[in-house]
């Protein structure tokens, strides 16, 4: 009877963690299936406020919206003594890393229907 349950609850820990963890995937859209019918409205509903738009004369409207916002560090790390005849001091190693961000840019047309879509690091 006592193994039964920690059977069960073996079981039910395993459960949760796989319901945890399909609940992190994120389910990639296929934006080229909704040009011409997705709109302006649904992606504002969805996505949240655009971080940059534009109105075009024409009525066209250009949104982007940051999808991974970009990363630059700067580590200082232990370095070495130059000798007298090199000016004399300690110099420090530094490395600098940079990784871009990237956007989603989402076009509707007049009648406020995705016409194009890009993805772009900046």
């Amino acid at each position: 009877m006592v193994f039964a349950k920690k059977i069960r609850a073996a079981s039910a820990g395993w459960l949760l963690l796989v319901v945890l963890l399909a609940g992190c995937a994120t389910a990639q859209v296929n934006w080229a299936e909704r040009v011409g019918s997705y709109t302006c409205d649904q992606a504002v509903l969805e996505l949240g406020p655009p971080d940059k738009s534009a109105k075009l004369q024409d009525g066209t409207q250009v949104m982007d919206w940051l999808t991974r916002r970009g990363v630059s560090q700067t580590y200082v790390s232990g370095g070495f003594w130059r000798g007298p005849w090199h000016g004399g001091g300690f110099s420090p190693a530094v490395t600098e890393s940079y990784s871009p961000s990237y956007y989603l840019r989402l076009t509707f047309g007049p009648d406020s229907k995705l016409r194009a879509w890009k993805q772009f690091a900046r």
